[in-house]
């Protein structure tokens, strides 16, 4: 019988994350902020403000998960589309359906209603201000 190989060891060595914080880049910071924290529930770590003072960026976070968002600066400019192609995956053990709930009583539109998914769990999805697309899961 053959033996496995061992998956822990590789002749090159492999990337090891501890974490990937995406950072969304949004036309209206103020907002955005208000959509992760009051919509989704987020709350804000960490805060940047510019030169002039007027807030830049932010790290929100969620459990022990980070999103970053930071105004747009409009040097590439101010028609470009965002979020296209890019969905984040969020797994929680929260009640989806209560969540999807909180979300619409706060006047979004969800982009997909709460489902049950055929490889189990359930979900909903919604876009962000600036289309950024989310994905709230809960598995089985």
């Amino acid at each position: 019988m053959a033996t496995q190989p061992d998956r822990r060891t590789s002749a090159r060595e492999t990337l090891r994350l501890r974490s990937v914080e995406p950072i969304f880049t949004v036309t209206d910071i103020e907002r955005s902020v208000r959509f992760y924290t009051d919509v989704l529930g987020f709350v804000v770590d960490e805060k940047y403000n510019g030169e002039n003072g007027k807030l830049q960026g932010v790290m929100l976070k969620a459990g022990v998960c980070r999103l970053g968002l930071s105004q747009d600066d409009w040097a590439k400019g101010r028609d470009r589309q965002r979020g296209v192609a890019v969905r984040v995956w969020c797994t929680t053990i929260q009640d989806i359906d209560a969540l999807a709930r909180r979300v619409k009583a706060d006047g979004h539109k969800l982009t997909e209603e709460p489902t049950d998914q055929s490889w189990g769990g359930r979900s909903f999805a919604v876009d962000d201000p600036d289309g950024f697309h989310l994905t709230i899961y809960r598995p089985a």
